[in-house]
């Protein structure tokens, strides 16, 4: 047995998109459509902990607008505002203002160089995915990936296992043969129920979650110049992640 690929989520694991890139377009899809909605940094920290953009509108509508009155077609209203709200982010990720967190790309690089194979379990929407890749990572970046599991690809979200199960299946391999990256409680309850033990890298929003049964916790994935603070379980001397030192905490998980 040898680790066979690194599966990760996107938004909060690959780069920081929630607070100013998802939030930004939701409020403006809002504005957009003539609601007087906005969501503050702090609520849609709340809000997150719903996950798939159309399920955190429709609980924001059910929790928070007893006074609105809702259209007939709720379902069709909450679908074209997740539309407009991924047009406006897509148009935010296209001016270049979000990076990837640190680390990401080097070891994204030093897993293709290892032969680790790559794949996104995510519940964004594919285009959102399309264009975070691109705009950070070069158009050819799409190809590094051999699966890219997103949006609504299977029916229940996470914290439910089900896009894990999906990317998983497409990879043709068993959740003991790879390693999740996650950064919140709910990406750490899908991974741990599709079999795996997460690595955890928080962010402002995650940082107090609990991640039972997470293998690593850690604040970002470090690079040379930039080390990781661990946060829960044995990092050991590493200062940042490398092949190497995943493959000893993959050897850790499974033995």
């Amino acid at each position: 047995m040898s680790l066979q690929a690194l599966i990760f989520d996107v938004d909060g694991t690959l780069a920081d998109t929630e607070r100013d890139g998802h939030r930004v377009a939701f409020n403006q899809a809002f504005t957009e459509a003539g609601l007087g909605w906005h969501w503050s940094v702090e609520q849609y920290g709340q809000l997150l902990n719903v996950a798939g953009g159309k399920e955190r509108i429709r609980h924001y509508i059910q929790q928070y607008c007893a006074e609105w009155q809702p259209p007939q077609d709720l379902q069709g209203c909450i679908a074209d505002l997740h539309t407009a709200k991924n047009q406006h982010y897509q148009a935010l990720l296209s001016q270049g203002t979000i990076p990837l967190r640190p680390g990401v790309e080097r070891l994204l690089q030093e897993a293709r160089a290892e032969g680790i194979r790559l794949a996104i379990a995510t519940t964004s929407d594919l285009p959102n995915v399309i264009t975070l890749l691109e705009q950070t990572l070069g158009k050819d970046s799409l190809s590094w990936f051999e699966t890219i599991a997103a949006g609504d690809m299977v029916s229940a979200k996470k914290p439910a296992p089900d896009i894990y199960n999906y990317a998983l299946n497409q990879l043709a391999l068993e959740p003991a043969d790879c390693l999740m990256f996650e950064d919140s409680q709910v990406g750490c309850q899908a991974a741990c129920a599709a079999g795996c033990r997460p690595i955890i890298t928080v962010n402002d929003y995650t940082q107090n979650q609990d991640f039972a049964g997470a293998l690593l916790v850690i604040n970002h994935l470090g690079n040379p110049d930039q080390p990781f603070t661990p946060l829960a379980g044995d990092s050991g001397e590493a200062k940042y992640l490398t092949i190497s030192g995943l493959t000893t905490l993959w050897n850790k998980s499974v033995s």
